[in-house]
This record gives structure tokens, sequence and C-alpha cells, in this order.
């Protein structure tokens, strides 16, 4: 019985290999097939100009048969199979085409490649008369300057602790100070611009009024086309002494006489982070709505026969379904950190607030432009551009890391 046993076993045995090996003819024969294909269609479409857009798709489709088959397949060959060739003919088709993105790409080498040769003034004691070619190198004597971190060396031989030592370095080296003030105005901002963003652009594809919903939306982006100045002025004005905020304030009796906002240090940073959110919310939900508009409307019929509410709806299908949208974004803007702004602190500032209100790029215009000290706003610059590209990587990497979508 046992050998019987043995024998029905090594028997189905046998049968299944059989089966495995056969499917596996099959499946080298049909890549073999593609491959032949593929070489036929290649060799027309570099023969035959006017068949050329039509082999290439026929190209197309073999490689995507070569990667139903890429069990067979090696990388060389599904590379082969995936790698598109454009004609001559096809060449001469799109020159228009080739020419505005050669405009594009030029633009792109004269204005933001090519300035950068002027990073050289950063490591020089540039002068105007002397030129980069003559100006005396200085190593990074400039960079010192702006940190100067003696400072930070004697306030932690005089207290011994970091954080005092930290605070006084803070307090007392213009550069520090002002890359607080970026840095806290930035996540400030990023935090308020980017959550009201998304919490409006959900909240108003709620609407079901569509002549509701384009007025609020037309209403809500159109402050985008305003000019800082603009938007400065009517900030400054509503928050004055004799202001609408001030009115309102007195009428509800909380404060007896006017309050100057602009005079107290604590209400600045929250003053620039209104302006922001008030000046571009409606803007940048375009995106997230238009993100919202793509999601396929029998996800939210599914949805609602379970019986999910509209919360229940924004919870586990809005949300997730652009959240690829919103880690994109975000990864973008943390990118933009630094770049706080420079109008609404320059025009909302003032003497009684310079110590909060002071961002890099008012930095870069007080000593670069207004001392004449090009090698400094340079130096300022560098710092400032290599931070914003180690927040894009780190950030990126996370992203990648975590499974969600990630710019390269």
């Amino acid at each position: 019985m046992a050998n019987e046993a043995d024998q029905i076993v090594n028997t189905e045995e046998a049968a299944v290999e059989n089966e495995i090996n056969a499917e596996a003819e099959t499946m080298e024969t049909a890549a073999e097939a593609i491959a032949e294909n593929v070489e036929t269609v290649t060799e027309a479409a570099e023969s035959t100009d006017e068949n050329a857009i039509d082999a290439a798709y026929e190209v197309e489709n073999y490689a995507k048969e070569a990667y139903e088959h890429k069990s067979t397949l090696d990388e060389k060959q599904i590379k082969a199979l995936s790698k598109k060739r454009i004609s001559k003919g096809e060449l001469k088709r799109q020159w228009i085409l080739l020419l505005i993105g050669f405009i594009f790409v030029l633009y792109g080498l004269l204005f933001y490649y090519l300035p950068l040769g002027g990073w050289v003034m950063a490591f020089q004691n540039y002068k105007l008369k002397t030129g980069l070619l003559h100006s005396k190198f200085v190593g990074f004597d400039k960079f010192k300057f702006m940190f100067e971190f003696d400072v930070f060396e004697w306030g932690m031989e005089t207290t011994g602790n970091f954080f005092k030592a930290m605070k006084i370095w803070i307090d007392k080296v213009v550069f520090v100070r002002t890359i607080r003030n970026t840095i806290g105005m930035g996540i400030l901002n990023l935090a308020t611009t980017f959550i009201m963003a998304i919490v409006f652009a959900i909240l108003l594809n709620e609407v079901r009024n569509k002549l509701g919903k384009r007025l609020v939306q037309t209403i809500s982006y159109l402050p985008h086309f305003l000019s800082w100045i603009i938007v400065c002025g009517i900030v400054h004005d509503s928050l004055s002494s004799t202001g609408i905020v001030n009115d309102i304030l007195r009428l509800l009796h909380i404060v007896d006489d006017s309050y100057n906002f602009f005079a107290h240090p604590a209400w600045f940073w929250p003053i620039v982070a209104f302006a922001n959110v008030w000046k571009e919310t409606g803007w940048n939900a375009i995106i997230y709505l238009a993100a919202i508009t793509a999601i396929d409307p029998s996800l939210y019929e599914a949805a609602e026969i379970d019986g999910a509410g509209r919360w229940g709806k924004i919870r586990y299908i809005t949300l997730p379904s652009i959240a690829p949208t919103i880690v994109i974004l975000l990864v973008m803007n943390i990118g933009n950190l630094l770049n706080c702004g420079f109008e609404v602190q320059y025009l909302l500032g003032n003497g009684l607030v310079q110590d909060v209100s002071q961002t890099i790029d008012i930095y870069v215009l007080n000593w670069g432009v207004g001392q004449m000290d090009y090698s400094l706003g340079t130096a300022a610059g560098i710092f400032k551009s290599l931070v914003a590209i180690l927040l894009i990587v780190i950030f990126n990497t996370i992203a990648k890391k975590m499974g969600q979508e990630s710019l390269f």
C-alpha cells in the first residue's frame, strides 16, 4: 500500500512539473514572438517616416505585452522593448514644439544657471571697480562675519548652559536673529495657509449650489491678484488705532482705548500669517479642488450605500484620494520655508518690532544693497538656497520611505 501511495504522489508531482514546463515553454515562445514583432516594427519605423507614429504605438503595445511576460525576459530585453525610437520624420513634424522647448531651456540657462557664477562673490571681498576676476579672495570670512560664532562661544563660557548661550547668540547676532524670524514665520505661514487651503477646498466641494460655489470660489481667490502693497495697506488700516478692529473691540468693551497692534512684537507673526491666509487660501485651494474633482463618483456612491455620511466620505474617500497631491505640495512648500516673504515684513515692520520682523531677504537688502556689501548679501543668499535644497531632499526622502508620492 505504501508503494502504491508513493507511486501516486510521484505521478501527481510529475504531472504538475510537466504543466509548469509547458507553461514556461509557452511564455518563452510568446516572448520570442514579441521580440521578433518589435524588431519588425522598429525596422519599419526607421525605414518609413509616414508610418513612424503608428509604428511607435505598436512598439509601445509590444513593450506592454513584454512586461506581462517579464518572467521570461531579462532586464536588458525589457528595456530594449520599452525604448521608443524617434525617426527623423517625426523630428521634422515636431520642430515647432522643439523650438519652443529650446527657448524655455535657453531661458532657464541664462536666468537661472548662468547667474550662479556670481556665487563666487561670497568668497571674495567684492568691489565694483575690480569685478569678479580681480576682487580679493577671502574664503569663508563673510560667513564667519554673519554667524559670529565667537559670541556663542562667549555665551557658553559665561553661562555654561547651551540654551542660554543660544539665546544670547540669537539676541546679539543680527543674522542669526533673522534666521529665527524667517524660520518662525515660515513655519507659521506654512501651517496656516497649507491647512486652510485643504479645509477650504473640502468645504467648498461639499457645497451643492453651483452658483453659490462658483461665487465663493471667485471671491476667495481674487485677493491673490492684489499686490502686497495693497494688502498691507488694508491690514494696516484695519488694525490701526482708528481701524475697524479697534472699533469693534471698543464697541464690545474688550478694550477701553485703542490698541496698537504694531507696537507689540508678539502680534507681528500672527498678523503676517493672517495676511498670507487671507491673500492665498483661495488660490492655493484650486489645485486641491482639481484633485477632488478627479475622484471617481462611484466611490462616494458606494460609501453612501454603506451608510457613510458627509464626514465619513471626507475621511475615508476624499482625504485618502488627495493624499498624493497633499504630500507633493507639502514637500514643495517646505522647500520654500525660508521664502516666508519680504514685502509684508518690510511694509508692516517698524522700529518697535524690528527684532521679530527682519527676515533673510531684508538682511540681504540692508547689507548687500544698503551697505553695498555684495559679498555678504551673496553669502546670505547661498545659505538660504542650501537650506532650501537640504529641506527638500530630507522631506522628499521621508515621503518616499513612508510610501507616499515624492518629487524624485
